[in-house]
C-alpha cells in the first residue's frame, strides 16, 4: 500500500511548518507533499498532486479554505480517491460543534498536539474503511453545502434591490429583478440583463448575502442565475449539467456541488 500524502493550506508559514513537524512526529509514514500560501495555490496543487488528505486554513487570501474546497468537489476527475478535508480555523467553540456534526474534522488554532493525535486517529479509521471515489465526494460535496450553506446567518443582511454600474461618468441603476445571472470575471463581477451587461467591482463572496437564495440559485463557483429565468437543465456525456435561458443563446454549465437543485420532482 502507497504511503498517504498530504497538502497543507496555511497562509502563515511557521504555521504551517510547525503543523508539518507535529505530522511527522506522530505519523511518520504521511509524506506532506506540498505546503500552498493561499486558497488559489492549494486548489491548483492538490489537483496536480492529487493528495490522500488536505489540511485547510479557513481564512487565507484570495480563495478560503472553504472556498478551495468547494472548487476541489468541482474539478476533481473521475476515478481518484477524492481528498479527506481538515479545516484548520480560528472560529470559536460554538462554531466548532457545527463543523464537527457535520463530519468533517477540524483542527483549532494553535493546533494541539492531543487533538491533533486524534484528528490523524480519525483520518486513519476513515482510510481503512473507504468505499469508492464518487461516495467520498458525494459525502464532501453533502458536508461542504451544509457548512457553506449555514454561514450567513438569514436575514442578516439587508436584500439589494438595485445595482449601481458605473461606466465613466455614468451610473446605471440596475434592478436586481432584471438580472438574468451573475458571474464572476477576475476582478469584476458581470450582471447580464436580457438588454445588455455591466461590469461592477464586487466578488461575488460579497454580493451572495445580498440576494434572495429562493430567486437567485447559485449553480457554480463563479455563477449565479435568477431561477425563474433558467428554461431547462440537460445532462451532458459528463454527467454535468447545462442550463438554457430563457431568450438567450448562451448556456451555464451546473457544478456537481449544486446538482441537487435540478433533479426532476
Amino acid at each position: 500500500m502507497s504511503r498517504p500524502t498530504a497538502l497543507i493550506a496555511e497562509d502563515e508559514p511557521l504555521l504551517a511548518e510547525a503543523l508539518r513537524a507535529d505530522l511527522a512526529t506522530l505519523w511518520p509514514e504521511l509524506q506532506v507533499v506540498a505546503l500552498a500560501g493561499d486558497g488559489q495555490q492549494a486548489l491548483e496543487q492538490a489537483l496536480a498532486l492529487r493528495p490522500t488528505l488536505c489540511f485547510l486554513d479557513i481564512r487565507m487570501p484570495g480563495l478560503s479554505g472553504l472556498e478551495a474546497a468547494r472548487a476541489l468537489t468541482e474539478d476533481w476527475p473521475e476515478g481518484p480517491h477524492f481528498p479527506l478535508l481538515v479545516f484548520v480555523t480560528a472560529y470559536d467553540q460554538y462554531a466548532l460543534q457545527a463543523f464537527d456534526a457535520q463530519a468533517v474534522d477540524y483542527l483549532l488554532k494553535p493546533v494541539d498536539s492531543a487533538r491533533l493525535a486524534a484528528c490523524i486517529a480519525r483520518l486513519q479509521r476513515t482510510l481503512a474503511t473507504r468505499q469508492g471515489a464518487a461516495q467520498e465526494l458525494s459525502s464532501s460535496v453533502e458536508k461542504l453545502r451544509a457548512l457553506l450553506g449555514a454561514a450567513p446567518p438569514p436575514g442578516s443582511v439587508p436584500r439589494l434591490e438595485v445595482i449601481q454600474a458605473q461606466v465613466g461618468a455614468t451610473v446605471h441603476l440596475v434592478p436586481v429583478s432584471e438580472v438574468l445571472y451573475f458571474e464572476a470575471a477576475d476582478k469584476y463581477l458581470r450582471v447580464v440583463t436580457a438588454e445588455r451587461e455591466h461590469l461592477i467591482r464586487t466578488s461575488l463572496r460579497e454580493l451572495l448575502p445580498q440576494l434572495d437564495p429562493n430567486v437567485f440559485w447559485q449553480v457554480h463557483r463563479g455563477t449565479v442565475v435568477q431561477a425563474r429565468c433558467i428554461a431547462s437543465a440537460r445532462r451532458d456525456e459528463s454527467g454535468k449539467a447545462i442550463l438554457t435561458l430563457k431568450g438567450r443563446s448562451e448556456t451555464l454549465t451546473v457544478s456537481r456541488l449544486y446538482a441537487h437543485l435540478f433533479k426532476g420532482m
